[in-house]
């Protein structure tokens, strides 16, 4: 869900997206069939795929991917995380996610990823569970997109109708969630792009020299 919203996104704010989806399941896949709308572009690939995947991507002039990887698997996490630019890690705000971090800093470790952020998702509509997961993560140095995404039934119903909590209701509570998500990660992402612009103009300085 929360990799099909930050695609239709991507879309609203003139980023073409396509999703690559490495679930077994086809959960993204699936949503596309029942889709009327063709963008965002959604495909399935095996992890070993992934990268030739992308390269196809690229050539198709398509500057933003979104990788939907299954939620215990290993394989497709590793190959994900490998080319990701950053990664994002959607945790409900209970005992069974947050009992994960150490395996997903482990990975981040393993792969070298540039970048991760937490997003909170599912968080119950009353309550302070989510202020207390917060706190919880920024113990184990990983950052916490100040954004959240609150249990709504606009996600589900959505999702029925291929199509994403933006389209569905688009001045609803869910979509507005959504967006401030998709605004921080969007921002963190133009940075790391200028920060790589600035890089490679650096080093075309210095072969030209």
């Amino acid at each position: 869900m929360v990799a099909l919203s930050l695609a239709v996104a991507a879309g609203q704010d003139g980023r073409q997206a396509v999703v690559i989806d490495l679930d077994p399941q086809a959960t993204a896949c699936n949503w596309k069939d029942r889709r009327r709308a063709e963008s965002p572009i959604t495909i399935d690939a095996q992890p070993a795929r992934l990268v030739s995947a992308l390269d196809k991507a690229r050539e198709a002039g398509i500057g933003l991917a979104v990788i939907d990887t299954p939620p215990r698997s290993e394989q497709a996490a590793l190959a994900a995380a490998k080319v990701a630019d950053l990664v994002l890690i959607p945790i409900r705000p209970q005992i069974y996610d947050l009992e994960t971090l150490p395996n997903t800093i482990e990975l981040l470790k393993i792969t070298g990823a540039v970048r991760a952020l937490v997003i909170l998702n599912a968080i119950p509509p009353h309550g302070d569970r989510h202020i207390q997961a917060a706190t919880a993560i920024e113990r184990v140095n990983l950052p916490v997109c100040p954004a959240m995404l609150t249990q709504r039934a606009a996600f589900g119903d959505a999702g029925a109708l291929g199509l994403t909590a933006l389209e569905h209701e688009p001045n609803g509570k869910a979509a507005q969630e959504i967006m401030k998500v998709w605004n921080h990660v969007a921002m963190i992402l133009e940075k790391q792009e200028r920060r790589s612009s600035y890089h490679e103009q650096t080093r075309s300085l210095e072969r030209a020299v």
